[in-house]
């Protein structure tokens, strides 16, 4: 598990320095996410191409836990096919519920940092926003909270 303080300047980091926040303006697959509970708002914009996100961005506001998780979720999403993208937010929410621990996690990369959130039920909602959102988008939202 990694320290606080590595969660904090990931999270720090992704969330005043997004590289992925901004109009995407080719996308072609494009989707509001919003968590009423607590004001979070994104619209997730990616594009695929034969089935292989090869870009992807996300404007809107909320709080740093969905920022940052939205920012980290492209990060591991573009490049990689739709099926991919789909596994990855599988074990997301695995890894938000307390399901999947340690090695399984690998694979989440930076995203990893955010296991912790798992602790703290009033935040899952907005480390999950942009992941659900990008279920919803690609048409296959079968994981529930």
């Amino acid at each position: 598990m990694q320290s606080n303080t590595f969660y904090n300047e990931l999270l720090t980091d992704h969330n005043l320095h997004p590289a992925h926040k901004k109009k995407l303006e080719d996308a072609n697959l494009v989707l509001e996410g919003v968590n009423p509970s607590c004001g979070d708002d994104i619209i997730l914009e990616l594009k695929e191409e034969n089935g292989i996100i090869v870009d992807g961005a996300f404007v809107g506001s909320g709080c740093a836990i969905s920022q940052a998780s939205v920012d980290m979720m492209l990060d591991l999403v573009i490049g990689r096919s739709k099926e991919e993208a789909l596994k990855l937010a599988s074990l997301f929410s695995r890894m938000i519920k307390g399901e999947a621990t340690g090695d399984e996690l690998e694979p989440l990369e930076e995203a990893m940092s955010l296991e912790d959130i798992s602790k703290m039920p009033a935040r899952v909602k907005c480390a999950v926003l942009g992941w659900h959102t990008m279920e919803d988008l690609l048409g296959e939202k079968d994981i529930k909270e």
